[in-house]
């Protein structure tokens, strides 16, 4: 996939009030509070075939950087207190916001000194950060580690098989992956609840059956790209009768509206928190294993002992794909900072003390 970000359009248009509507509900399942400040008009950041996604957001147009201390308590008893400070990174959009915000906030809880980097640029500056000791750790796409990285791009039997292929890369570069993540972020194909139902459409290859009335929508390049139409194509046998390109985040908009039948989406999108839509099954992963793996350089990982490693697999664990979408929804639709949401999620499942 293209490593860089989607260009998104910066105002939400058809369906958002739906949404909206649907935000308090969302929130709940979560445990969450329902922000009270109706849609928000940011986007999300996504990204094309080669790297990944979601959309921009308000939240950092910017390489910010953000100092955190422990503040909620004092006690010398946290693993924490007396580490040197760690820094830690994410990618410069909401999804990403999100994941950063939830492992600083946790580790702050167990008394570690964090900054935390917003904008890490490209995987392989990243790395180097890494190697060099300017960057902690930051959390990666599996299918970037190894299409961009250890270079693996004939497959996997499974995502197990995608981890090992990448831990036994990162092992002999003086860095270690942590758990991956149950939330898989990659780019799928959804059409709407309605069309799926009427036409028994499960996985992509069902698409066959409609190929010849399909209308399909997507980024530009996903015309041309090879995780785009030829690669339905070559592995689904799916030829749509046309396509459409479609700014990144108005694909529900004409989903909806009935303009397209199909689009190309991302995995975790916000919009399919809803259940409006129905991601198509990839069994024969197209799109590869888009798990979370958090990226750790072995030297960090033994100076910050045993406790940080801990509590980034316990925020990881319970990052379910729904879990992502409703979080994903709750800022980039319903308005919420990601320190907010993060801060509401790690209190309601105990890894952050709730305010006093």
């Amino acid at each position: 996939m293209i490593d860089g970000l989607h260009m998104v359009s910066t105002t939400v248009t058809r369906g958002l009030r739906a949404l909206a509507l649907r935000l308090p509900a969302v929130a709940a399942t979560l445990g969450l509070a329902a922000c009270g400040g109706g849609a928000s008009t940011t986007a999300d950041p996504p990204v094309p075939p080669a790297h990944h996604h979601s959309r921009p957001s308000s939240t950092s147009s910017t390489t910010t950087t953000q100092s955190t201390t422990t503040s909620s308590t004092s006690s010398t008893d946290l693993p924490g207190t007396g580490k040197p400070t760690v820094t830690i990174g994410d990618k410069n959009y909401t999804e990403q916001f999100i994941l950063g915000q939830l492992y600083m906030q946790a580790l702050k809880a167990q008394g570690y000194t964090v900054n935390i980097n917003q904008n890490i640029g490209p995987t392989n500056v990243t790395l180097q950060a890494l190697k060099s000791g300017s960057l902690a750790m930051y959390p990666e796409y599996l299918y970037v580690l190894n299409s961009n990285v250890v270079h693996s791009h004939t497959g996997h039997a499974n995502v197990q098989a995608a981890y090992d292929a990448a831990q036994k890369y990162v092992d002999v570069h003086g860095l270690e992956l942590l758990n991956m993540t149950p939330f898989s972020d990659t780019f799928g194909i959804a059409v709407t609840q309605a069309y799926g139902a009427a036409h028994r459409l499960r996985t992509l290859g069902d698409l066959r059956r409609v190929a010849s009335s399909l209308s399909i929508g997507g980024e530009a390049q996903l015309q041309q790209a090879a995780l785009g139409l030829p690669r339905l194509d070559s592995v689904y046998g799916v030829k749509p009768a046309s396509f459409k390109a479609i700014a990144a985040g108005d694909q529900y908009g004409d989903l909806d509206d009935g303009t397209i039948q199909a689009a190309y989406i991302e995995t975790t999108d916000g919009e399919l928190a809803t259940g409006d839509y129905r991601v198509l099954a990839d069994p024969k992963r197209i799109f590869g294993y888009g798990n979370v793996v958090p990226v750790v350089s072995q030297s960090a990982a033994a100076t910050e002992g045993p406790a940080f490693t801990v509590t980034i697999d316990r925020v990881d664990a319970l990052l379910t794909t729904q879990t992502m979408r409703q979080l994903n929804l709750l800022a980039s639709i319903g308005g919420e900072s990601p320190s907010d949401v993060a801060a509401q999620f790690l209190q309601t499942h105990g890894l952050i003390p709730a305010p006093s």
